[in-house]
């Protein structure tokens, strides 16, 4: 689980006005992080099933997102893909 300071800073980083929380950048930054989280987890405990279940819930999730976006909005897609690092298909 994010701690409540961390979401908050992503929350700061990625919103598009002062009272966005929910917008689909701040989603995926938010879901990035997590799955960042679980990643390592999953490395120094392999073994862990529903670990591994939350994380592939949590990728098709963020998936999903970033399609979304890609579709409604495609620079705003192609910012945040860049700012998280992530690949792009």
């Amino acid at each position: 689980m994010l701690n409540k300071e961390v979401k908050t800073k992503l929350i700061e980083e990625y919103h598009r006005h002062e009272s966005d929380t929910g917008s689909p950048e701040v989603q995926v930054a938010i879901i990035t992080s997590r799955i960042n989280q679980l990643t390592d987890h999953l490395r120094a405990h392999g073994h862990d099933e529903s670990c591994r279940h939350g994380l592939l819930k949590l990728v098709g999730q963020r998936r999903r997102l970033l399609a979304y976006l890609r579709k409604a909005e495609y620079q705003r897609y192609l910012v945040l893909t860049d700012q998280l690092k992530l690949r792009r298909k």
